[in-house]
C-alpha cells in the first residue's frame, strides 16, 4: 500500500514549492535567538518576501492561489516521510537477508545497476539534457565514493555485523560531514558541535569496546573498521558532489552514480573472488526478493521520495531520517531478524542519536540563521530561491 502511494506520490505533476515557505521557516527556526531590534528586522524583511513570493507564484500559476502560501498535501508529506523512515530503516534487514546466498558485493551491484539503469531511462525520457564525458567522469569519481566504497562497505560488513548495529554506525555520517566541512574551511567548531562528535565517538566505542562492558556481544573489529571508512567515503563523495559539474536534472545525476558505483562493484566483486562463489552459489527466493526490495523500494522510491521532501520540506527535517533510521533498522533487526537487543545496544543507541540529533540541530539553526542574513533589504528575491 505504502509503494502503491509513493509511486502516485513520486509521479504527481503537484510538485510545487515557494521560497516563502523556506523563509518563514527558517525565520522560526532562527527568531528566538535574535535581539528585539534584529527581531523587528527579520519580521519586516520576513513578511516581505514571503509577500513577494506569494505574489510571483500567483502570477505564474494565473492566479489559481489566494490567501496564504500553497503547501504541499499533508498526507503526500506523511506518506514521504513514512518512506524514507520505514523503507530506509528496514533497507538493513534486507541486505542481511540478500546476502545469505548471494554474494554481497553483488548484491549491492545488481541494486545499484538495476535501480540506476531505470532511473537513467526515466530521466532520458523526461528531460532533454544530455550528459558529457566530463559528467561521466565526474559521475564514475563520486558513485565510487558513495555506492562502491560506502554502501559497499555496508553490504559487506553485513556479514559480520546485525544489520541494526551497522545502521547505527553509518548514523555518524552526519558527523563525519560536519567535520569534514569545518577542516576543509578551517572554520572552529563551536561547543555543539563538539559535543556531538564527542557522544558519536564515545557511542561507537562503546559498540567496538570490551566484552564485559554493558554486556551482550561486541562489533567484530574488521566489520566495525570497515563501516566506518565506509561512512567517510560517503561523507567524502557526499560533499564532493556540491563541487563538480553533473547534470541540472538531480535523478539523471544519481542515475549516472547509480551506474558508475554499480559497475565499480562488478569489477571489485570479480577480482575478490565473489564471481566465482556467484556462479556455485544456490541463490535462495528469499534474497532473490531481498534484493529486488533493495531495488524497488530501497533505491527507487526511498531516493524519490527523499528528493521531492528536500523541494517541499526543511533540510533538517528530512535530515531527522539520520537518527530515526537506526532505531527503525534496531526494532526490525530485533523482531524479525533474531539479533540481540542488549543493554550496550541500547546505550549506544542512546548515545548515537543524541550526537546526530545534536548536530542537525545545530546545523538548522545556522543554516536558518545565514538565509535570515541574506533576505533582501530592497525587496528582491535572492537568487538562490528563484
Amino acid at each position: 500500500v505504502l509503494g502503491a502511494a509513493m509511486v502516485y506520490l513520486t509521479s504527481s505533476n503537484q510538485l510545487n514549492t515557494l521560497a516563502a515557505a523556506r523563509y518563514e521557516q527558517a525565520y522560526y527556526l532562527a527568531y528566538s535567538g535574535l535581539s528585539f531590534r534584529n527581531r523587528r528586522q527579520a519580521k519586516a524583511a520576513r513578511d516581505s518576501t514571503r509577500e513577494l513570493c506569494m505574489a510571483k507564484n500567483s502570477n505564474q500559476a494565473g492566479g489559481r492561489h489566494s490567501g496564504g502560501a500553497p503547501h504541499a498535501p499533508r498526507a503526500k508529506v506523511i506518506l514521504a516521510f513514512a518512506a524514507i523512515y520505514l523503507i530506509w530503516g528496514s533497507t538493513y534487514l534486507a541486505i542481511k537477508i540478500a546476502i545469505e546466498t548471494i554474494p554481497p558485493l553483488f548484491v549491492a551491484a545488481g541494486r545499484f545497476l538495476a535501480a540506476g539503469l531505470l532511473l537513467h531511462i526515466f530521466a532520458r525520457l523526461h528531460t532533454s539534457e544530455r550528459p558529457t564525458r566530463v559528467h561521466w567522469r565526474n559521475a564514475a569519481i563520486i558513485g565510487s565514493l558513495l555506492f562502491l566504497a560506502g554502501t559497499g562497505a555496508l553490504t559487506w560488513s553485513e556479514q559480520y555485523v546485525p544489520s541494526g548495529l551497522a545502521a547505527l554506525l553509518l548514523a555518524i555520517i552526519p558527523l563525519w560531514m560536519v567535520l569534514l566541512h569545518h577542516l576543509e574551511i578551517r572554520r572552529g567548531l563551536g561547543w555543539p558541535l563538539v559535543l556531538g562528535l564527542v557522544l558519536g565517538l564515545a557511542g561507537i566505542a562503546l559498540l567496538v569496546g570490551p566484552q564485559k562492558l554493558l554486556g551482550g556481544a561486541r562489533i567484530p573489529f574488521v566489520g566495525a573498521a570497515v563501516l566506518i571508512g565506509g561512512s567517510i567515503c560517503w561523507s567524502v563523495g557526499s560533499l564532493r558532489s556540491r563541487r563538480v559539474a553533473m547534470p541540472k536534472s538531480s535523478l539523471l545525476a544519481a542515475s549516472m552514480e547509480m551506474l558508475a558505483g554499480g559497475a565499480g562493484l562488478v569489477v571489485v566483486g570479480i577480482v575478490s573472488g565473489e564471481g566465482r562463489a556467484l556462479i556455485h552459489a544456490t541463490i535462495s527466493a528469499r534474497s532473490v526478493l531481498g534484493v529486488a526490495y533493495l531495488i524497488v523500494f530501497g533505491s527507487l522510491l526511498g531516493f524519490n521520495s527523499y528528493h521531492w521532501l528536500l523541494k517541499v520540506s526543511t533540510p533538517s527535517r528530512v535530515a531527522t531520517y539520520a537518527y530515526v533510521n537506526p532505531v527503525i533498522a534496531i526494532l526490525l533487526g530485533w523482531v524479525f531478524g533474531g539479533e540481540a537487543m542488549s543493554l550496550r545496544t541500547l546505550v549506544a543507541t542512546v548515545i548515537i542519536v543524541a550526537a546526530v540529533a545534536i548536530i542537525i540541530t545545530h546545523q538548522a539553526r545556522a543554516e536558518a540563521a545565514k538565509d535570515l542574513q541574506e533576505l533582501p533589504a530592497s525587496g528582491e528575491l535572492p537568487e538562490t530561491v528563484v
